[in-house]
């Protein structure tokens, strides 16, 4: 799994660090119970501090899809589950999706139709992780 880093961006590093797992986690790049990169690797690899990347991993741990062991490191979750918090997030993180598109002139079956593609992106062939970072630029 490439992680993708837009230095200049106004999303926290943090953040994209949590998206990028999330989606690598999603679309089956890292497997359930796969060992991620140490904080400090992770950290010396994306050219961050070390506590943007302790920082993404509390994230993910308080979210259910990483669990630590403090002799062992990180691993994906194995059993990750939807509970009523994260639908309520899934579901006003959709709302606004909707809304942009509506705003926007998009219509509901390209909007579904889109949806659907995305969806149909996860789970595809594992990958194993790599913790080789790029940087984007806004060129």
């Amino acid at each position: 799994m490439i992680i993708e880093l837009d230095m200049s961006s106004d999303t926290p590093i943090y953040v994209q660090l949590r998206n990028q797992i999330v989606k690598g986690i999603g679309k089956g790049e890292i497997q359930s119970g796969e060992k991620l990169p140490t904080v400090r690797q992770l950290a010396a690899d994306a050219g961050v501090n070390t506590m943007t990347v302790n920082k993404t991993y509390q994230i993910l741990k308080n979210e259910g899809y990483i669990r630590t062991d403090r002799r062992l490191g990180a691993f994906v979750s194995e059993n990750i589950n939807m509970d009523a918090e994260f639908r309520d997030k899934l579901e006003s993180e959709l709302e606004l999706l909707s809304a942009e598109a509506s705003i926007t002139g998009m219509n509901r079956e390209d909007f579904l139709k889109l949806c659907d593609e995305v969806y149909s992106k996860m789970k595809s062939s594992p990958i194993q992780i790599s913790t080789k970072i790029t940087e984007r630029s806004n060129i």
